[in-house]
Parts: structure tokens; sequence; C-alpha cells
């Protein structure tokens, strides 16, 4: 209580640098694996990139827009989803969560019921549309979550740990869908992970970032194969 009383009136303020002047672009279609361990500053980022926050210094364009601007336009053509995080309404069945994404993004209905054909047949969750959010496994919840987020045809998507606390089985299928939307959409997927099998098999570009800088950019076969000095920076990342 004395320690609670005493920081209320000599409380103590720390500033804290979570992305520190990064540098990078990024070209359309490009599925760039963005890497680096617990705090460095990825979530920041993808946040900032998504316009959720704005960065305090510098200047941001994705698409053409400044993200935390929130333009029409560039609501319409990205997404976000975050695996530790429901954009999906818990209590109702997916299908009734993807009536209303129609109707904000203005989905024309043919154009909607092709693109819930195809991703729930891609994703094979045909048979659980109209149970509730809550009923759900973490691995379907995250199909859906996934769907809800492709409904409207982005152009670009940003994934923070999408397959976190996912069994092998949905995490294998996940990364078959994303692959998809990446090479037949054409969607430009930015993801963040700390599962190396995503990183190998979905990414042809890292961005790895350590205490808010970016500490490599470029391929991952010179990570892997110890070509770089910060081969061990990785090694326990990978590993987790």
């Amino acid at each position: 209580m004395l320690a609670g009383i005493k920081n209320l009136f000599l409380r103590q303020f720390e500033n804290k640098v979570a992305v520190d002047h990064i540098n990078f672009s990024i070209q359309e279609g490009e599925f760039v694996g963005f890497i680096g361990p617990n705090g460095a500053g990825k979530t920041t980022t993808i946040k900032m990139l998504s316009g959720i926050i704005h960065p305090t210094e510098g200047a941001i364009s994705v698409m053409g827009y400044i993200p935390h601007r929130l333009e029409h336009g560039f609501k319409k053509n990205f997404s976000i989803t975050m695996g530790q995080k429901n954009q999906l309404w818990w209590d109702l069945p997916a299908i009734d969560s993807f009536q209303l994404i129609k109707e904000i993004y203005e989905i024309t209905e043919p154009d909607y019921t092709r693109t819930l054909q195809e991703l729930t047949e891609l994703l094979e969750v045909q048979s659980i549309l109209n149970t509730p959010l809550r009923n759900l496994s973490l691995g379907e919840r995250m199909k859906f979550e996934l769907i809800g987020a492709f409904l409207h045809g982005p152009k670009v998507l940003f994934l923070d740990e999408p397959t976190i606390g996912l069994d092998v089985s949905s995490r294998r299928r996940i990364r078959d869908f994303l692959k998809y939307i990446n090479v037949e959409k054409k969607v430009t997927v930015i993801l963040t992970s700390h599962y190396l099998e995503d990183i190998e098999e979905l990414c042809n570009r890292i961005i790895a970032i350590s205490h808010g800088k970016i500490i490599y950019d470029g391929s991952l076969s010179d990570i892997t194969t110890g070509e770089l000095p910060i081969n061990d920076i990785f090694e326990s990342l990978f590993n987790k």
C-alpha cells in the first residue's frame, strides 16, 4: 500500500523507443516475414502500417495512402489479422459475422457468395459456418478470422502471429491458404511469426528487427546456412 501511495505522488516515467527509424519498402505481391524476438517492435510496426497507431516521426505510405488517416480507399484495400485478438463476434456464428462484414465493405451479393464459397472450401469449414464462434476450437476460429479478413478482397494483408497456439494440422491448412491467396490472388502479405516452418514455407524475403532496429533484410537462406553473423540471434527464436 505504501509503495502504491508513493507511486501516486512520485511517479517516474521512462521513454521507450519501440521502433527506431526503420526504413524498408515492399513490392506488390511479395510475401515478407517480419521477424524478431518478443518486444522487438514487430507488432508496433504492423499497427503503424495498418493505421492503428501513427508514428511520432517519419512517414509511412501503403498503396499510396498515409495509414493513420484511415481513408476509405485504404480501409477497403487492406486487412489485418492478429492471432491473439478476435475481429469476428464471439457470440455469433461465423456466417452472421460475414454478413455484417459484407455490409460494412459494401460487397456485392455475387462477389460475396463466390468468395465465401471459395474460401470455406479451401479451409474446409463449410460444416461449421452456423456454429457460434465461442464453441469452436482455436484452429477453427483462426480459419474464420482469415476468411473474414479476406472476404472483401484486400490487396495487402498484415498477419501478426496468425498460427500462435495452433496444432500442426491447423498450421498446415492455414499455410496452404496463405500460399494460395499470395500466388493466385496476388495479395501482398506481411507476416510475423515465431514458427520457423511458417517463415520457411511462405516467405520469399525476411526483415528482421531487434530493439526497434532492422538488423537484416534479405533472403532466409543466408540466415539458415549460417553465412551471416546474426544466425545465432535467431537460433533461440526459431527453436520455440
